[in-house]
């Protein structure tokens, strides 16, 4: 028989309103109150998810991970309208890889000791600390998945990847992560998201939908008195083994809400993905740092088109404001006409 000791004590959690799309941020900080009323060591990951460490909740109220979460998924449900995609493991990595396996009302658990077997078919980049340049370099030696890194040796790895690198990626195919839940307040953040209705194979249309949300987060902020400090880009696309999420952060020269500002970084950060053939089901664009403008230093830059831009785009956000969001938007994003 099972006892709380033995059960995964981490949960990770995905929230999606039942209509669609992420919560809001008012949602959101309602769904980190819940996940408090069941254990105070919560760690916020916006817009969309939280880890839970959960171990001391498993024995006060008497059930297993499954049992706990279909409790948090039961009350999300109820009094904030989300409904959650949940990961149970004994550690954050795993954790998290398992909830990006569980559908949206379902439990994904990884019993304890069984972290390798779960991992061996996921690609390299499901492992902490493995990017797009690392996966690069490690598909070069035939080890492109967490299965091939395990088996390894450990000396042999860390020549290609260094001595530490070498001995994390040895510890975490296996499916050891000796990081912890960081409880604390979010990070002021704002993000906007968009799907494609099919898989998307089209750059430019990946663009366009990158520009629509710069031009919907840069509006949303101005209208609120914010300025960011930086962007985070999430893109969803169609990998070797199903769909995989890649996700990277940029700062920005200074904080800002200029739409042309934050456009022009949201096009670098999805360049350097390198996704010129992937086929992309969504993009997820985060605005982090939030700050009140007035806070802001704003550097001069003596340049009559940088104005000209920001007084365009004061007098664009009055008319938003008056006859909605539709009312002024780039030609680009202009719906294109038959031929």
């Amino acid at each position: 028989m099972s006892t709380a000791h033995d059960e995964p004590g981490i949960l990770y959690l995905r929230f999606r309103r039942v209509g669609g799309g992420p919560p809001d941020a008012a949602g959101y900080e309602g769904l980190l109150a819940l996940l408090g009323a069941f254990t105070p060591v919560v760690e916020a990951a916006p817009p969309d998810a939280a880890l839970a460490d959960v171990r001391g909740a498993l024995r006060y109220f008497g059930r297993d991970a499954r049992g706990l979460a279909a409790m948090i998924r039961v009350r999300a449900l109820a009094l904030h309208g989300v409904d959650c995609a949940i990961g149970a493991a004994e550690n954050p990595m795993l954790a998290r890889a398992a909830a990006r396996r569980a559908a949206p009302g379902a439990t994904c658990v990884v019993p304890r000791g069984a972290g390798a077997g779960f991992l061996a078919v996921e690609p390299a980049t499901a492992l902490d600390g493995v990017g797009a340049a690392t996966a690069r370099t490690l598909r070069g030696y035939g080890l492109d998945s967490a299965g091939r890194i395990a088996a390894t040796p450990l000396g042999t790895l860390q020549r290609i990847a260094g001595v530490r690198t070498g001995r994390e990626l040895w510890e975490r195919s296996r499916g050891i992560d000796r990081t912890a839940v960081a409880p604390g307040a979010p990070v002021r953040s704002t993000a906007a998201e968009r799907t494609f209705p099919r898989d998307e194979l089209d750059p430019d249309r990946q663009r366009r939908a990158l520009l629509s949300l710069t031009e919907e987060l840069g509006a949303r902020m101005r209208g609120d008195g914010q300025v960011c400090r930086g962007l985070t880009v999430v893109v969803r696309h169609v990998g070797r083994t199903g769909y995989t999420t890649l996700s990277r952060s940029r700062t920005l020269p200074e904080p800002t809400a200029h739409s042309a500002a934050l456009t022009a970084l949201a096009y670098r950060i999805h360049d350097s993905f390198g996704l010129q053939r992937a086929r992309v089901r969504g993009i997820v664009l985060r605005a982090e740092g939030l700050m009140d403008a007035e806070r802001a230093a704003h550097q001069l830059t003596f340049d009559p088109a940088d104005e000209r831009a920001r007084r365009i785009e004061a007098v664009a956000d009055r008319l938003r404001e008056r006859f909605g969001p539709q009312a002024v938007m780039p030609g680009r994003l202009a719906a294109r006409r038959p031929a």
